[in-house]
């Protein structure tokens, strides 16, 4: 049994099975939450203060050695790690915080 269909530019109408339409809306959906799971928790906690304390710490950290996507992982890692009511910047907390400094490093794999 074929279902409603679509009509591409030009006009002619495509027929579409109800199962394969089903189908494929099934895999956008599980897609569409996989995506807001992996993501989302990071997100949504992120303030503008957080990103723009993120962004002055992958300026300060430019020129270490460490891929941009290692530089970053570590500046959220260590911006994770610090109070909301911090006032230092990211690279001035890290000098007297060795232990989160360690621990963020091996969590963005820097090497």
């Amino acid at each position: 049994m074929l279902g409603v269909g679509f009509a591409p530019p030009g006009g002619v109408v495509l027929p579409v099975k109800p199962e394969t339409a089903m189908s494929q809306t099934s895999i956008s959906f599980v897609a569409l939450i996989a995506a807001t799971l992996l993501v989302g928790p990071a997100v949504a906690d992120t303030t503008e203060d957080d990103v723009k304390w993120i962004n002055q710490c992958i300026a300060d950290n430019k020129k270490e050695g460490a891929t941009e996507d290692v530089v970053r992982k570590y500046c959220v890692c260590m911006n994770n790690a610090m109070a909301d009511s911090e006032t230092k910047s990211i690279t001035e907390w890290e000098k007297t915080h060795p232990d989160e400094t360690k621990a963020c490093d091996k969590e963005a794999g820097w090497k």
